[in-house]
């Protein structure tokens, strides 16, 4: 199936727009400009379909349109400008043209030197810190086990208010048969002043996953508003002493099993 002439014509002029639009957009980077042609050529548009036709073709160059318009009106280059700022860092310059597509805000059509760095950021982190005020230490969290029973023990557990929920039903999915794929048990709430998410379908009984879904969200707010004294995390601790506790007495009878042995060859 042929192609038409004029269609032909249009394909090749948005083809041409959109080399002469990528080379201004990157001007004087030889790079990202070989880069790009080669992007367009080999994938975006690309047709790999067999022989091209008519809607196909008429596809591709309105889309070497677009993108010829979006390098023109909303793709900018940074230059280096001559000289270094305050602090050594690198000062850049945004190069805007004609088809640069600007708002009504002053700074945006006359933008100021901007200061590219790690430094720059940083040092405006440490001013918006300083103006907040000296943070507070967090309290250190107890090592050992008795200690972090009692700071457990005294914790403040957090509010979990029917107010702050957002509740919703859902049918249920996975093995259980029609009790869990044709029902509504699957529970999610979300805790609108953190954002937390909470999905349970543990069991067949609607009421019963709303209860879990609950305990499951009241731990997660237990976990960030105690951090290292939750309920979870003491019982990793203990899980941890045990551990301990077991290796000691382990090393202990092999130093006695090591001993008696000495004893025997003596």
């Amino acid at each position: 199936m042929s192609v038409a002439p004029a269609l032909k014509a249009s394909a090749r002029a948005a083809y041409r727009n959109l080399l002469r639009a990528s080379a201004f957009t990157f001007r004087g980077d030889a790079q990202i400009l070989r880069a790009f042609r080669l992007k367009m050529r080999t994938e975006t548009l690309a047709i790999t379909s067999g022989p091209p036709t008519d809607a196909v073709l008429e596809e591709k160059t309105k889309l070497a349109r677009e993108i010829a318009g979006i390098l023109r009106k909303n793709v900018v280059q940074a230059r280096r400008v001559s000289g270094n700022g305050a602090n050594g860092e690198d000062v850049w310059s945004l190069r805007m043209t004609k088809d640069t597509e600007l708002g009504d805000n002053a700074t945006i059509k006359n933008p100021p030197p901007m200061q590219s760095s790690r430094r720059a950021r940083k040092q405006e982190k440490d001013q918006q810190q300083g103006s907040a005020g000296v943070a507070q230490p967090k309290p250190a969290i107890p090592r050992n086990l008795p200690a972090l029973k009692k700071a457990h023990q005294q914790r403040k557990i957090p509010e979990l208010r029917e107010e702050d929920i957002e509740e919703s039903f859902v049918r249920g999915s996975g093995p259980g048969g029609q009790s869990i794929n044709k029902t509504e048990n699957n529970v999610q709430i979300i805790h609108k002043p953190t954002g937390l998410r909470v999905t349970c379908q543990e069991t067949r009984s609607l009421q019963t996953n709303r209860k879990l879904a609950r305990r499951i969200l009241l731990e997660k707010l237990d976990k960030i508003q105690n951090p290292g004294l939750s309920k979870g995390e003491l019982q990793r601790a203990k899980q941890q002493e045990r551990e301990r506790q077991r290796r000691k007495k382990s090393r202990k009878k092999a130093k006695t099993r090591e001993k008696e042995g000495s004893d025997v060859e003596s």
